[in-house]
C-alpha cells in the first residue's frame, strides 16, 4: 500500500476510474447484445434503433478513452454489416 498521501489520493482516483469503465463496458455489452437479439429475431426496426445507440455509446466510451477509437469503430462497423445482411435477407 502507498505510504505518500498524493499516491493514496491516486489510489482512490485509479479506483473510481476503474469502476466507471467497468459500468461503462458493462453497459455497452449489454446494448450489443440487445441489438444481437433484435437481428436473430429479424426484427429490423428495433434492430436499426438500437443500433444508432450502440454507435452513439461505442463513441462516446472512445471519446472517453474507455476503449480505443479503433475498437469503436471496428465495432461500429460490425453491426452496420450485420444490419445490412440482414436487411438484403
Amino acid at each position: 500500500m502507498a505510504n505518500i498521501k498524493s499516491a493514496k489520493k491516486r489510489v482512490k482516483v485509479i479506483d473510481k476510474k476503474t469502476a466507471q469503465n467497468r459500468r461503462v463496458k458493462e453497459d455497452l455489452k449489454k446494448v450489443m447484445k440487445d441489438y444481437d437479439a433484435a437481428i436473430a429475431a429479424g426484427d429490423l426496426e428495433a434492430a436499426a434503433e438500437k443500433r444508432t445507440v450502440a454507435e452513439k455509446k461505442l463513441m462516446k466510451a472512445a471519446a472517453k478513452h474507455t476503449i480505443s477509437k479503433q475498437a469503436a469503430s471496428r465495432h461500429v462497423s460490425q453491426i452496420t454489416k450485420k444490419l445490412n445482411a440482414a436487411k438484403a435477407e
